[in-house]
């Protein structure tokens, strides 16, 4: 697969801090590289991702092992993957990060960006988990209002699917949807924009800061481990099992 260069919007100065993304496939780890190549102080080295080892998926987002490198491969970045097994336990996920994190931190990157957005004791955790092992944290999103954020969203032109829906908190429908603009206007009273409650988790295939989008339809929709799944797959790979 080629590996296109994206455009960037800013140019990092000499100083600027080597940083990775923590990158989740979906929409706000996608703004946040956007928010963070603005930035002349930040140099963004890389992405960051944590993948069921079992199923080459992206955790909890379910999303194929191929379209996450597809991604690295449109934004221009490489691809530092976390292999976890499944079931994982904290203590398991914790020792695959480090592990993932020792080649990164002898290349002289300093910190770890993520695209939270306003969950306190999510944020704490990562802080704790970064100083133990000499890494400050990023949050290039944090505090931003949701419905106006997912709305810049939109407005700039990524474009996203729903790959999980929490049928506890959204309707099973939204599975596989488009985010965008209807899919905004339509979300329950109490539902997050953004998802940030684990209402939704979702895959980008297109934006700002992709060279080109990747092409991509809707599968399979299953409920799985309390959750539904939309299965995204590349263009005509419907009914591969890969």
């Amino acid at each position: 697969m080629p590996e296109p260069t994206a455009p960037r919007s800013a140019t990092p100065s000499p100083a600027a801090r080597p940083v990775l993304l923590s990158w989740s496939s979906g929409k706000d780890s996608a703004f946040a590289l956007g928010a963070l190549r603005r930035d002349p102080t930040v140099e963004v080295r890389g992405l960051l991702t944590s993948v069921n080892a079992t199923h080459e998926r992206v955790a909890m987002h379910a999303v194929r092992r191929q379209l996450l490198r597809a991604q690295a491969a449109a934004v221009g970045l490489p691809l530092v993957e976390v292999e976890i097994p499944s079931p994982c336990t904290n203590e398991q996920y914790e020792a695959a990060m480090r592990a993932a994190l020792a080649g990164p931190l002898e290349d002289g990157v300093r910190a770890i960006a993520f695209g939270d957005l306003f969950l306190t004791d999510i944020r704490a955790y990562r802080e704790e988990k970064n100083r133990e092992v000499g890494l400050d944290s990023v949050f290039p999103l944090w505090g931003r209002d949701t419905r106006e954020l997912a709305r810049a969203m939109v407005d700039a032109g990524q474009r996203a699917v729903l790959t999980c829906v929490d049928p506890k908190q959204l309707d099973p429908s939204f599975a596989g949807r488009a985010f965008d603009h209807a899919l905004l206007d339509e979300l329950p009273e109490g539902v997050d924009p953004c998802g940030e409650n684990g209402e939704f988790h979702s895959f980008v295939w297109d934006g700002p800061e992709f060279a080109a989008p990747i092409a991509i339809e809707v599968g399979e929709v299953v409920e799985r481990d309390g959750f539904v799944f939309a299965d995204v797959v590349p263009v005509g790979s419907l009914g591969s099992t890969a």
